[in-house]
Order: structure tokens, then sequence, then C-alpha cells
């Protein structure tokens, strides 16, 4: 299609020719529908809820090209290769562009051949870019990622803020502003940022029932990540790590275990990035050990599991993280490994913050809301979920709190006991150092501080090491502990919230830390999905060898053209394919997800795999 001579104006059927769907999906017809008839809108859709088909199907009903403002060049090219695979004429404009590339897009633009162009914000706030968008017909301007237009976004992009005056610029031009992930306050915020006052506001449910959330404490982190993996061999998944060095460290141990891991960080050299993301995009079952700069706009759709060695500093960062694995609507698994070392090491970060106290508030209650949600003992999804004030009426089904119930416990005693050991101790050492003087365990420093003599001394003697971390570690999240200095801290008491323990004015629950229980949990544990006995099938070694003979075709095709292979065709519509086993091209074109031009182009490539398989 061109920009202004679309075949098909009804996006119902756009949806049916050139995406391959019978149906709508969720709001997904209500928001096409406004933004044809030119409204603005602003979208919060969940990772692989159809966010994309809200603006690319009004952009093919409507005449003229639309501006879609992404962030990343990964995306765009993904983005854009994905069109045109379905027919569709796109282009994209950045940095990394081939002159020859850069010049065909600009002059199928000036045509009028582009259905929709893809720009990162700096390059269409470009005067000349502007100046020439202006002599032209514009269907619509997309927003994507649109968080990281508010200053209370955890992905804030200041060049995302002029963007406010593009109405002046194109007046009458519908805008769509589209995000996974943003809580009441941010949505606020890029409405305002946007000047969107009038826009139309669309909220899906943020429940992904193919997601089995874990959040565990740390316990041997290593061990532990390396037992995550091997319930998911030879699958694709991201590891997040809270700092540069570790994801090199981790990614370094991952591949002396033979996993086929890669560290990606800012701090990396250009070509090693270009390298993993190539990796990644390519379907190779790669594990991405990464700090938070990997990942946004990621369109894999098969990550099948995210894995947090450090916690995120918001619900909202931790949602949009975890929301990188199972875009395709397969079971998939989340897990979040924290420390009190880790909460203590925030709030300490967050007290030396410059950013103003307004700002500072509001990221220290995004804080706590996430401390709050990695020790919670209810539905790990029903918590989740409040954070974006949405309620699920019961509780998930689906997560390790409702599979694996966690006892609570008494603790005031525990907590006394910890509390007073850290108080004779004089405020001055950590943890490992208070578990010695508990137990009764003699050391260098517990002999040389006299701290044997104490009455806390042994008074813990009958509850191993794991026990009394876990007691120091709710009492920081519980806020009555806190921490001295940074990366190497003191304990030291919060006077108002832990004097009335000790006085026992205030009871204290705890968590129970059955370590050998929570493990051989943890392996017998299957993640919920829309395919659960497909999944078990393939995990015993049986996959489907019409399935993998489909893969291998279009893992051949997809190298000879250069693009990933999702783009082609997702493992979901192989899958069904190989399932049905259509004998014609009329029975493929029925499958979800095969449009016209796919169909053209692959109908009888399939056909022979299928004949042949």
């Amino acid at each position: 299609m061109a920009a202004g001579t679309a075949e098909f104006r009804d996006p119902a059927e756009v949806l049916r020719r050139v995406f391959g769907f019978p149906a709508f999906r969720g709001q997904q017809a209500a928001v096409v529908s406004h933004v044809i008839a030119g409204g603005d809108a602003l979208v919060l859709m969940p990772t692989g809820g159809g966010k994309s088909l809200c603006y690319q199907l009004p952009a093919l009903c409507r005449p003229g090209t639309a501006i879609v403002i992404s962030p990343l060049i990964a995306l765009m090219d993904d983005q854009v290769a994905a069109l045109r695979q379905a027919g569709v004429a796109a282009g994209a404009l950045h940095s990394e562009l081939d002159p020859a590339e850069a010049r065909s897009v600009t002059r199928d633009l000036i045509e009028g051949g582009l259905d929709l162009l893809y720009v990162s914000p700096e390059r269409l706030l470009n005067p000349a870019t502007l100046e020439r968008l202006g002599r032209l017909p514009i269907a619509l301007i997309a927003i994507d990622e649109a968080h990281c237009v508010s200053q209370w976004g955890h992905e804030f992009r200041p060049e995302y803020r002029a963007l406010s005056g593009l109405p002046a610029r194109f007046p009458g031009v519908p805008r769509i502003a589209l995000t996974a992930t943003a809580d009441p306050r941010t949505r606020a915020d890029i409405i305002d940022a946007l000047a969107m006052h009038d826009a139309a506001v669309f909220v899906a449910s943020f429940h992904r029932p193919n997601l089995f959330l874990t959040a565990r404490p740390k316990l041997g982190e290593t061990q532990q990540l390396l037992e995550a993996l091997s319930r998911a061999p030879g699958q694709c998944g991201i590891v997040y790590c809270g700092s540069r060095a570790k994801t090199e460290r981790i990614a370094l141990k991952l591949q002396e275990k033979a996993i086929p891991a890669v560290a990606f960080h800012a701090g990396l050299d250009p070509g090693h990035k270009r390298g993993a993301l190539a990796r990644f995009r390519s379907g190779e079952p790669v594990v991405i050990v990464a700090t938070i700069a990997f990942g946004m706009g990621i369109d894999r759709p098969d990550v099948r599991f995210v894995v947090h060695l450090d916690m995120p500093d918001s619900p909202e960062a931790y949602y949009q993280q975890i929301g990188r694995a199972g875009r395709d609507g397969e079971a998939s698994r989340t897990l979040l490994l924290y420390g009190g070392e880790d909460i203590a090491r925030a709030r300490h970060w967050l007290a030396q913050s410059a950013a103003p106290e307004a700002q500072k508030r509001v990221m220290r209650d995004r804080l706590e809301a996430m401390i709050t949600l990695t020790e919670t003992t209810a539905c790990r999804t029903r918590a989740l979920l409040a954070c974006f004030g949405e309620t699920l009426e019961a509780d998930c089904g689906h997560c390790y709190s409702c599979t694996h119930p966690v006892a609570l416990f008494d603790g005031t005693e525990a907590a006394q006991k910890v509390l007073s050991a850290i108080y004779r101790t004089g405020q001055m050492f950590g943890a490992l150092h208070v578990v010695s003087v508990l137990r009764g365990r003699e050391t260098e420093m517990t002999r040389r501080h006299g701290h044997d003599r104490l009455p806390t001394w042994g008074v813990g003697a009958d509850q191993p090491r794991g026990f009394w971390r876990g007691v120091i570690r709710q009492l920081i999240a519980r806020g009555a502990l806190r921490t001295e200095s940074g990366e190497f801290a003191s304990l030291v008491l919060v006077p108002e919230l832990a004097r009335p323990i000790l006085r026992g004015e205030t009871p204290v629950m705890l968590r129970e830390e059955d370590l050998t229980r929570d493990r051989e949990a943890e392996r017998a544990e299957r993640p919920a999905g829309t395919r659960a006995g497909r999944g078990a099938a393939e995990e015993a070694g049986q996959s489907d060898p019409v399935f993998e003979a489909l893969r291998a075709w279009r893992s051949a095709e997809a190298k000879a053209q250069g693009v990933p292979p999702y783009v082609i065709f997702h493992d979901s519509v192989l899958r069904e394919i190989a399932e049905t086993g259509p004998a014609s091209i009329a029975a493929l074109g029925q499958i979800r997800g095969v449009g016209a031009s796919k169909l053209g182009r692959y109908g009888a490539a399939v056909l022979a795999v299928l004949a042949g398989a």
C-alpha cells in the first residue's frame, strides 16, 4: 500500500487482509475507530496486547503518511521489517541508516509512497524534517513508548517533552500515545506533557496470565540463577543486573557452564552491543545478561524467562522488564532475587540523590511499593496490578505465592533479638557479624570487640544462619532497620519503628524461610499457560517434527533476507500451521497471522515444507 491510496478503508478488512487476524482483541476496535475519526488517544496495553495495530490500522485507513515516534533504532528496524513483510510501505529515518537507504526512504516520503515513517524524537524535531513533513499530508502522529515523556516514568527521555509543540505544527492531525507501563501519576503526566487534555484514555487490563511470577530471597544468586535456567533449557531469556560489572561477571559464569550468554550494557563498545543485539534478533536461544540499557521496545516474541538478580527501583520498571517475556502468549517465567542489602542500598542511594525533594518523594513512594511487592506473602499478581490501580477479583493462581502459599509465624521475639544484638554491638556492623553474635559463632571480629561477652551472645543458636538473615531482611523491608552507608553497610536501628518492637508494643509477623521446601517446590513447579500440554511434551524432548521443519525453513528464509525470523511468522503461527496441516493456499490463508502479502510470498514454500515433513 502507498500513502493515501490504500485499497481497503474498512479497518476490519485491513486487519484481515493485511495482518491475517480475523477479529479485533480487547479495546483495539474502539481505539482504531476513535483515531480514524480524528480523535487523540492515550492507550495503555500490556506488552503483547496489540498496541501497534492501534496506530498501524488507522495509518492504513486515513489518507497520508503516519509518523511514528520511537525511542530506539532496533525497535524501528523490527517494526519496519515486520510491516514490509505484511506488504505495507514503511520506512525509518535514523542515524545508523546507510546513505543510499536514507535517500530512498526520503524519496518515498516526498513522493507519497510511505504509509508509515518511523523516526526518533530528535530526528522529527529537526527543523529540516519538520519543514519537509509540513508540506505533506499526515495521517496521524503516534508516540510509542510514551512513558518516556513523563518525568515520573522509569525511562524518562527529556527530548520527548518537546513533542508538546506538535499540534501547532500539524493542526487537526490526530495523535495517539501508547505505552505498556504507566501508573496513574505517569498517565496524568503524559497527558499534560503532550498537551493531550482532550484525549480519550483507553486502559486495558495489565494482567498477563501466561507469566509465572516468583520472588525469592537471595541465598546464593549464581546457584539460584542456574536452577532457574535449568527449567528453560535451550530457550531465550534476559537476566537483569544492577551494575555493568555484574553483567559481565554473570555472563562469564554462564559461559563457563556452557550456557550461551552475552553481556549487554551502555558502556560496552558499539560493535559488541550490535553483535549481542544481532544474536538476540536472529532467533538464537541466547541469554542476554544486561542492565536496564537493554530491553525497551523488544519485539522478539519467544523470550521464555526474565530474571532479576537485583531489585528494580519501582513496580513500573519491574512490570516493563518482566513484560518482555512471553509476548507470544506462551507460558513464561519471571524470577526476582532480592536481599536486605539491595533494599538498604536502594534507600541509601535515594537519600543521597540530588533530585528535587518533590521528585525524591515520588521516587521514595515507588521504591517502598517495590519493597512491599518483593516481600508480600499474598498473591503476587494481585499486588503488582494494584500498583497500577487495577483490582484482580481473585488470586491469580499462576504466581509462586498462589501455588506455594507462604506460612507466617509470630516473629516478635526473633525481631527483638536481632534489634537488641544490633543495638548492643554499637550499630556499627553488618548482617554477617550480627548473625555470628546471635548464633554464638566465634570469629576474629567477635573476639576483638568482646562481643562474646554480650547478653545477646548465642541467643539465636537454635536457628540457622539463613533464618536470621531472613529476619534482618524483613526488618529492613519494614523500615525498622537501615544502613549507615552504601555498599558495605552497617545496620542501624530506625528508632520510631524499632523501639515499639523492642518494647513489645508492635507485634511482628514474619514469613517462614523454609529453604528446602522452597527449592524443591521451584524444581517441581510448572508455569500456567495457554499450551501446558505442548510445553510439557517439548520439555520431554517430544517436539513436533513438522513444527521444527517449519522453523528450519523460516530460519533459512530470514537469514537470506537479513531479517529476524519472527517478522516472517511467529512461532504461534508456525505451530498452528503444523497442527492444522492446511493442504491448499486457501486453507493456509485462514491461519491467524497469515495475511495476503505473506500468503503470496510464502504460501507455496510453506505447503512444500508440509508435504515433505
